[in-house]
């Protein structure tokens, strides 16, 4: 784990619906995750809730990123672009 603090940080994630989410860091700042029911199936655990899936995103995310260079506004799919492992990741972790 980085010196981000991934596993540290709080992390709330709320689902504005439409497959937007708002993600805030206790750290600081506020994010805007859109998330397609085909990316959510592609990398959520069986029986989680989309939040939870955006909640495990933004973990892998701090591991590897201060909050302060995160995207205020992305696509989940978009994270795969900055680090190839993330599909991975999220199916086998």
């Amino acid at each position: 784990m980085s010196g981000a603090g991934g596993r540290h940080a709080r992390i709330e994630v709320q689902d504005q619906g439409g497959g937007l989410f708002r993600v805030r860091i206790a750290t600081g700042g506020e994010h805007t995750v859109r998330a397609s029911p085909v990316v959510l199936s592609r990398v959520a655990r069986p029986g989680e809730l989309p939040a939870g899936t955006v909640e495990r995103a933004f973990v892998f995310l701090l591991e590897r990123e201060p909050p302060g260079s995160i995207l205020r506004s992305f696509a989940l799919e978009d994270i795969a672009r900055y680090f190839p492992e993330f599909w991975t990741e999220m199916t086998t972790s």
